[in-house]
């Protein structure tokens, strides 16, 4: 029988220098989670952000393409 919390997630270990563990702590505490959850919700932050990042540049390269004329024919204006 395999336990509970194998199928919660995947479990890794993460080496951090005493400087970064001091500063994960503070973090940490200062959020009132512990050092596990402060590095989720931070990972959560960074990955949500990388999102939004790549579908706006997306969005920027789609407009670009469609209205090259526009933008050409502005420019010489």
């Amino acid at each position: 029988m395999v336990s509970l919390w194998y199928h919660y997630g995947m479990a890794m270990t993460l080496r951090l220098t005493e400087e970064q563990d001091a500063q994960l702590g503070a973090v940490a505490e200062s959020m009132n989670v512990s050092k596990q959850r402060a590095v989720e919700i931070a990972l959560d932050e960074y990955l949500a952000k990388h999102d939004q990042e790549r579908v706006m540049s997306e969005v920027i390269n789609k407009v670009l393409s469609r209205d090259a004329e526009l933008m050409r024919r502005l420019a010489d204006s």
